[in-house]
């Protein structure tokens, strides 16, 4: 049976209601800035995520027509563990069922200086040209490692990137997952054979 998810009454939630509005004016009594736009909204989406009073469906058992209303969620990346596990639980079975090879994976966590972290977290162009260059780094190494030119090799790499650390600190950096080899090509780019790199 379905039961609504009550965010309102769990202690994240009134931890957040009850000391948002005084966080942000700290936060401008100590930097003279206000908070990025982007962790305003965050926040503020979180505390309307679950909220009947925020808009939701009505739902309908075409069996036994017992009806129920559905809140909508924020659907955010950040910390909203609703919208967060929900999303991680369809990423997990879409990158099994439909991405990855059945090959060795390895994960990559790809973690920056607190200087860098915090120009990646509000420039995305310097973002993307920083994964590109991370993702270009390991692709050279699983190459090495199979002694593989270029030309005739391949692997690939799943990215998720992470914005916040354990504290809700701003903490961009990259979880990279690999197939931890590398695919060597025909001349035609087909696959022929997979270089397992060693551990």
């Amino acid at each position: 049976t379905y039961t609504r998810r009550k965010p309102e009454e769990t202690v994240l939630y009134k931890v957040v209601q009850g000391n948002w509005l005084g966080f942000q004016n700290q936060v401008i009594r100590d930097t003279g800035y206000p908070l990025p736009d982007f962790v305003i909204k965050e926040f503020e989406e979180y505390l309307r995520c679950g909220l009947l009073c925020h808009g939701f469906l009505r739902a309908q058992c075409e069996s036994c027509l017992f009806e129920h209303f559905v809140a909508f969620s924020c659907k955010r990346r950040g910390f909203c563990p609703s919208c967060g596990g929900r999303r991680m639980s369809e990423t997990a079975a879409h990158l099994v069922d439909s991405v990855l090879p059945v090959k060795p994976i390895r994960q990559w966590v790809i973690s920056f200086p607190f200087p860098i972290r915090l120009c990646l977290a509000v420039r995305p162009k310097i973002m993307a040209k920083a994964l590109d260059i991370t993702h270009t780094t390991i692709c050279a190494y699983y190459r090495k490692k199979a002694k593989l030119p270029k030309s005739s090799s391949k692997t690939g790499a799943v990215t998720v990137i992470q914005r916040f650390g354990g504290s809700l600190n701003a903490n961009v950096h990259f979880h990279q997952l690999f197939i931890d080899g590398t695919y060597e090509l025909s001349d035609q780019k087909e696959p022929v054979g997979f270089h397992v790199v060693e551990p």
